[in-house]
């Protein structure tokens, strides 16, 4: 989009080319400080933000995604190849849901961050479990591994592409679907966190 303003030619940066990621609205309060919106039309920083406390949060939300399903059996270090994966399914998102496939991402990562799970406490010899709150930059961590776990399983087992399993898991967990690998997952471990109160 470029904007005309006294003879000054201004790009506005969408995301791949497309989408707006300045109009995206976080509703989870916890999680709106870690989801970093802005507006950049390559989701790449080359690791700048590597080496510092909470550097990820700084990261675009976007990146995170490539960079978590870059690091699965296939696509291990091909940043191209998951960020294609990524753009093809953000398209399909698009046309499937007529909404802007970032807001679909981000309502899915809030769909699939846990808010309780389970640690080990030692009293003498024994450990017992008790149910913990889980920060949300972890939240933010989980829901990411999990998306992208459950779309590298789901494209191992069938023929599907990639990009078509990651637009069917984040629509899915968008929606709060139980069929969702990372929704079944957050449910999964919200219910053992219950049972260890």
């Amino acid at each position: 989009m470029i904007i005309m303003a006294d003879d000054i030619v201004t790009q506005k940066a969408l995301m791949f080319g497309k989408y707006d990621s300045s109009e995206v609205v976080v509703n989870d309060g916890g999680l709106a400080k870690y989801i970093d919106l802005t507006p950049t039309n390559v989701p790449h920083s080359g690791g700048k933000h590597a080496n510092r406390w909470f550097g990820k949060s700084k990261l675009s939300i976007v990146e995170r995604l490539i960079n978590n399903i870059m690091r699965t059996e296939k696509y291990t270090g091909k940043k191209m190849k998951a960020y294609k994966a990524v753009s093809q399914a953000f398209d399909i998102v698009a046309t499937k849901t007529k909404k802007n496939p970032i807001q679909v991402l981000v309502e899915a990562l809030e769909n699939a961050a846990p808010r309780e799970e389970v640690t080990r406490l030692q009293f003498g010899g024994i450990s017992v479990p008790k149910a913990v709150d889980v920060s949300p930059q972890r939240r933010l961590d989980i829901a990411l591994r999990n998306l992208s776990t459950g779309v590298v399983n789901a494209s191992s087992k069938n023929k599907k592409p990639i990009y078509e399993c990651l637009a069917d898991e984040i629509i899915l967990a968008s929606k709060g679907d139980m069929t969702s690998f990372s929704v079944a997952k957050k449910e999964e471990i919200e219910r053992v966190a219950q049972s260890a109160r």
